[in-house]
């Protein structure tokens, strides 16, 4: 069982940091492990992306207790829950992609012979 830290404020500033050097490394990063890495951050039970999600959650439920008792204005915990919800929604997006991220990141790196056709990035969203 890993031993819970004595202060949170430093694990946060901690993960913080981890998270922006992770950004500075997948920019340097050859696309195929590149792809690695994003699908591993959105992978919908042990990612990055589901952790702050679920992080933001607990945040929403804790602000809307202290709402409740008064010690927090509700503007608070109605912005905490909205976020939560737009991150939730973004993750579904987002899980929808997740089994082609997979794929790609898995997939050998083409040679000169298969080069990827570029496509437009213009696509509609759903919600």
């Amino acid at each position: 069982m890993s031993h819970p830290t004595s202060d949170p404020i430093a694990l946060a500033d901690d993960i913080t940091r981890q998270l922006g050097r992770l950004a500075t490394q997948l920019a340097q990063l050859p696309p195929p492990q590149a792809t690695r890495v994003i699908a591993r951050v959105l992978d919908p039970d042990n990612g990055v992306f589901g952790g702050v999600t679920h992080l933001i959650i607990t945040g929403g439920r804790f602000a809307k207790d202290q709402a409740e008792q008064g010690t927090l204005p509700a503007q608070v915990w109605l912005a905490l829950g909205r976020a939560a919800n737009e991150l939730n929604d973004i993750a579904l997006d987002l899980d929808e992609h997740h089994d082609t991220l997979c794929r790609l990141a898995n997939q050998p790196a083409p040679t000169t012979a298969e080069l990827p056709t570029p496509t437009p990035l213009v696509v509609g969203r759903r919600r």
